[in-house]
């Protein structure tokens, strides 16, 4: 396989995954941002290039995602190149998202940390059946507690 057909290869990858695959600099602007990105955030790649990370970013967790980027960036490492991070998102129409991702960090041909590059996947779904299938086991367990207790009662 020759270089070019590695390139195309791995363009071909990026923009034909269902996932999300963004690219920020070292300073959290938008680089790349393929077809999935675009179906998952509602945003063009034209509307996203150039603009923060913010643009997805829930404004409440917008700070302690900026300590936590920049210290990534500062150390060259995260803990996120194998581990999955999931957390809130929001879309461009408002729509709050869940959502999980791992990081790769990208350095240029000198050793240099130029960015991040994240694959996201939307779970918003998986999220939700979850948190439906949490809240109805508690149910159960507070009626199976009132049923323990009434049967205890003395007569």
């Amino acid at each position: 396989m020759t270089d070019n057909d590695a390139v195309w290869l791995a363009q071909m990858v990026v923009e034909t995954t269902p996932d999300a695959v963004i690219v920020a600099d070292a300073g959290g602007r938008i680089r790349l941002w393929n077809a999935g990105a675009e179906r998952m955030f509602g945003y063009t790649a034209a509307e996203a290039i150039g603009q923060t990370l913010d643009l997805i970013i829930p404004e409440r967790l917008r700070q302690r995602h900026w300590d936590a980027y920049h210290a990534a960036m500062a150390a060259g490492s995260t803990k996120y190149s194998t581990g999955l991070l999931a957390v809130p998102a929001v879309r461009n129409d408002g729509q709050r998202i869940s959502i999980e991702f791992t990081i790769a960090l990208i350095q240029d041909e000198h050793g240099r940390l130029v960015g991040p590059a994240a694959i996201i996947r939307d779970v918003t779904a998986r999220f939700q059946e979850q948190s439906e299938l949490r809240k109805r086991l508690a149910e159960l367990e507070a009626a199976q507690r009132e049923a323990t207790e009434g049967q205890a009662a003395p007569a």
